[in-house]
């Protein structure tokens, strides 16, 4: 165990709790820049990671509020696994081109990365709308009566983000979390955000179990460091969503989109 891969993981953990911010937009840059992993490696610990806490979060939402919408959680999962198999086919047949991996990783990273910035800003936006419109609650919505658009084609545009969620993800780590919260937002307008927010960490959980053990098939993998994340991350996360009623969020969620924003902008760029 790694003191200091700990202290990351409580530290990321806590921002987590805070924000809500997926810990794949924090904690990819920071094993990257602060302690220099490669790229690759730094996805593929973070997806196995991330597939292991949010399965803690799912039996929250699922077991005490009843808050997934497994039909929902198909369609995502119709179009992202799929694709993240397509995406892993194709990073293992780049393997011995090893500058175009991680100049590939390092782009959609940093691609990743601005879009979640985005993401953070334009969710408030429809946190407010969202609360305007007539929701239906937890136990009667579904995809047919709180989407934004007719059934048939909200099935089509439900696979369609999880296609690119699928691709995202494999790449970059990042997207599970704030990404695919917004695009439910924006596609079920009616569904209470609890059941949103529960949705979205179902199908995290395979989309990142599946891009994560297939980068642990590519040797994209770090096993102390894993263990090290997960000791830190569980604790912070605790006293991160014990903070988060004292902390302002408003003040909180800009700050953080402008890091990721010159975090994203400087992974492009390079």
């Amino acid at each position: 165990m790694n003191l200091m891969y700990t202290a990351s993981g409580f530290f990321v953990g806590m921002l987590v709790g805070v924000t809500g911010v997926g810990g794949g937009s924090l904690m990819t840059p920071l094993l990257v820049f602060l302690f220099g992993f490669k790229p690759a490696v730094a996805v593929g610990t973070d997806l196995l990671y991330a597939s292991i806490t949010k399965t803690a979060g799912v039996f929250v939402h699922h077991g005490k509020h009843g808050s997934v919408d497994w039909k929902i959680v198909g369609w995502l999962a119709l179009g992202s696994l799929p694709f993240a198999g397509v995406t892993l086919y194709v990073l293992k047949n780049l393997m011995e081109v090893g500058k175009e991996v991680t100049g590939a990783i390092t782009f959609t990273l940093g691609v990743a990365l601005l879009l979640t910035a985005l993401a953070l800003l334009v969710r408030s936006i429809l946190l407010r709308k969202a609360s305007k419109s007539a929701e239906i609650d937890d136990e009667h919505s579904n995809q047919g009566n709180s989407g934004r658009f007719s059934p048939r084609w909200e099935k089509v545009a439900t696979v369609f983000t999880g296609a690119v969620l699928g691709v995202l993800v494999t790449l970059s780590s990042v997207g599970a979390g704030a990404l695919g919260t917004v695009a439910l937002l924006f596609l079920y307008p009616r569904m209470t955000t609890l059941k949103i927010v529960g949705t979205d960490l179902a199908h995290a959980i395979p989309l990142t179990a599946v891009a994560g053990l297939g980068h642990l098939s590519l040797g994209n993998f770090d096993l102390d460091l894993l263990i090290s994340l997960l000791l830190g991350s569980v604790p912070g996360i605790w006293v991160g969503s014990h903070l988060s009623a004292k902390i302002p969020e408003y003040f909180l969620r800009p700050v953080l989109a402008t890091l990721l924003l010159v975090i994203g902008l400087k992974f492009v760029l390079q």
